[in-house]
This record gives structure tokens, C-alpha cells and sequence, in this order.
């Protein structure tokens, strides 16, 4: 979940954590869930300084990013679910952290292809272009996510009655 709420107020309102940066040193344009630097803060956004990248699917493929907040929520529900000391809870929270690594992971690929293909076109007009830390943050979560899964489905077989103590 923290790793989720990173990534998500990712650029252009926390600059440390983005998907793609271009350009050199100290003047590089990262981009993030909301936009980019200098961008304001919107659900899509087009990228600057290339029109070969602004067309209607990359487009509603960063519209898509909001899911990053949205597992952010489910991630967290699944937490608090986790806290119960009843089998119900456990359930449930398998159930909802398996959701949630379900749409982690598609989220992650679209992630990968979105700024792949981003980084492609910056490299190809001669702009330097790389990978942010957001990516790699996204899969920290989701291996997060599918260990909290794991966990908790282990964890709907364990013994929830009182011991009767039998003198």
C-alpha cells in the first residue's frame, strides 16, 4: 500500500518519484500518474515536446494510470481486513489482496508498455530518456501484494476456536 501511495503521488506533485525522465541533469521532464513536470495535475495528460506521441491511445493509456491510486485503496482494505481475528476476515482478505495483485500486475505492464514505448520515441528524436523509479516501486507492491495473498490464503487454515483447557 505505501509503495502504491508513492507511486501515486508521483510527478508532477513529488518530482523524486516518476515513470520516465528526459533530458540531461537538472533539467529533466519526468512524468508520473498525473502529468509532468510543469504540467498541471489532470487523469491523461499528452506528452510535451512530442507530437509523435500524442495520439489517442497513448492518451487513454495514461488515463489508465489512475489505477494506481485506486489498488493503492484496495491494497490498504485488505490490510485492514488482515487485522481481523476471525476466518471471515482472512478470507476476505485474500480475496481482495488477490484482486488487488491482479490489477497490480496490469497496471505494472501497461506501466512498461506505455513509457516503453514513450522512451523509444524520446530516444529516436536524439533526447535522453530512462526508466523512473515509479516502475520498479510498482512491482515492489505487487510482489508485496502477492505475498500478503499468499499469506492469507495460507492463513484461512489455520485454527480460529479456543482451546478448552481440561482439568
Amino acid at each position: 500500500m505505501v509503495l502504491l501511495i508513492f507511486v501515486s503521488v508521483s510527478a508532477p506533485t513529488w518530482e523524486a518519484i516518476s515513470f520516465l525522465n528526459v533530458g540531461p541533469e537538472g533539467h529533466q521532464v519526468h512524468y508520473g500518474v498525473f502529468g509532468f513536470t510543469g504540467s498541471q495535475r489532470s487523469i491523461g495528460y499528452t506528452f510535451s515536446n512530442n507530437s509523435r506521441l500524442n495520439t489517442t491511445v497513448l492518451h487513454n493509456l495514461t488515463k489508465v494510470l489512475i489505477l494506481h491510486p485506486i489498488v493503492a485503496g484496495m491494497s490498504g482494505l485488505a490490510f485492514i481486513l488482515g487485522l481481523s481475528h476471525a476466518r471471515i476476515g482472512t478470507v476476505f482478505m485474500a480475496l481482495v489482496a488477490g484482486l488487488a495483485a491482479l490489477v497490480t500486475f496490469v497496471v505494472w505492464v501497461i506501466d512498461l508498455v506505455l513509457f516503453g514505448i514513450a522512451r523509444h520515441h524520446f530516444r529516436d528524436d536524439g533526447q535522453l530518456a530512462q526508466y523512473g523509479n515509479a516502475n520498479w516501486l510498482t512491482l515492489g507492491a505487487l510482489v508485496a501484494l502477492l505475498l500478503g495473498f499468499c499469506v492469507s490464503a495460507c492463513g484461512m487454515f489455520g485454527r480460529y476456536r479456543k482451546r478448552r483447557n481440561v482439568y
